[in-house]
């Protein structure tokens, strides 16, 4: 049987086993002290000033959603392509969700998409603003801070694809996660993310109101006295916390996160190279002031559309090679009725596919890869 070669993969070795194993030995497994390690790493390696995990990314969101207080009719706009996560939350809060079109290139929203948007539904207000880094590239991110005075908004970056993005402004890196342009960072650690918890997340914010808020509100609204048997509830929270043992593995892969992304980088140059000449093909190239976290490699196809797509994903995977779609647009799942206004997520949707990148991927199985994509074409 021909060994199967997926998008996305996690990397587990034996420091991360030794760490998992050593946790279970402890005397407290979850609420201990290697969550408070653990967020610690979150926030030194971010360089923000708040950072607390949960359990996963889209906990993130709602708490995001939750600590600013979102209720019904609250205007929330987000790009068009995006996994479901932020629009269901915003509509389990009631908010009137507003999706804006994206960059036909990156699959992300930028500045003109949401002044489109905008201005299309006549919007004078907003109350959280989503932005997105599709595949890890963070595109615009300190542009959107210009809306918060125009529309009064709140801006919560869905960073779960960008742990370890950079970006450079006025010859100053930032981190994605820094909250610099931001009110808060929400980042997921499942299997295919840059890191992984087996299932997990996290917010990193700079302000403090914010965090003592999310710290109730991730446990349940419980606020305690200092006699741990006393507690009131404050707020109507939910359990979304992160065990120690998950942790634990945390710290141990945050270790490895630099060289995950180098390793990415390398896969998508050399993708990069081989395919840039094929004519059915169009290369995405990346402004030099903002490094990606090489979560996904888009690959981009000239006149394509979703039949010719879908023969293609089946066709490598006769081949053992597994394609992925990110993402099929939120508009057109049949539970969501929003009106879309723009053209350009559709393109990105026909015309984008997600090749295999992860740490463990083989020269010779990229190269395998390539040829089957080349051997598609050439048919």
């Amino acid at each position: 049987m021909k060994k199967i070669i997926p998008y996305g993969k996690q990397y587990i070795d034996a420091n991360d086993v030794k760490a998992v194993s050593s946790a279970l030995k402890n005397d407290k497994i979850t609420t201990g002290p290697l969550v408070k390690k653990f967020e610690y790493v979150i926030k030194s390696y971010t360089k923000s000033k708040f950072a607390l995990s949960c359990n996963s990314g889209t906990s993130a969101l709602y708490l995001a959603f939750q600590s600013l207080e979102l209720k019904k009719n609250d205007i929330v706009v987000m790009p068009s392509i995006n996994f479901v996560s932020s629009y269901n939350i915003a509509k389990i809060f009631q908010a009137k969700v507003y999706l804006a079109d994206v960059d036909p290139f990156t699959g992300q929203m930028t500045p003109n998409d949401v002044i489109n948007c905008c201005k299309k539904f006549k919007l004078k207000k907003i109350k959280i603003l989503v932005t997105m880094y599709n595949g890890g590239y963070p595109q615009n991110s300190h542009l959107f801070k210009n809306f918060k005075k125009k529309f009064g908004c709140y801006i919560v970056e869905d960073a779960c694809h960008a742990l370890g993005a950079t970006y450079k402004l006025n010859k100053k890196n930032y981190m994605i996660g820094s909250c610099a342009h931001s009110d808060i960072s929400t980042f997921s650690f499942h299997p295919l993310k840059s890191i992984t918890t087996g299932e997990g997340g996290a917010l990193t914010t700079n302000s403090k109101k914010i965090y003592d808020k999310l710290v109730v509100l991730r446990t349940i609204g419980i606020k305690r006295s200092n006699n741990h048997w006393e507690y009131d509830i404050n707020e109507f929270g939910l359990n979304f916390r992160l065990s120690d043992i998950q942790c634990a593995l945390g710290i141990s892969q945050f270790k490895k996160l630099n060289n995950f992304i180098k390793k990415r980088k390398k896969i998508s140059n050399i993708y990069d190279t081989k395919l840039r000449d094929e004519k059915n093909i169009f290369i995405v190239n990346h402004k030099k002031n903002f490094n990606s976290a090489f979560h996904l490699y888009f690959l981009k196809f000239k006149n394509f559309d979703i039949n010719k797509k879908n023969k293609l994903f089946k066709y490598m995977k006769k081949k053992g090679v597994i394609l992925q779609y990110h993402y099929i647009p939120i508009y057109k799942f049949k539970i969501f009725k929003d009106k879309y206004i723009g053209k350009n997520a559709e393109k990105f949707y026909k015309n984008t596919i997600t090749l295999p990148i992860y740490f463990t991927l083989k020269k010779q199985q990229q190269e395998y890869i390539i040829n089957e994509l080349k051997n598609f074409f050439d048919k």
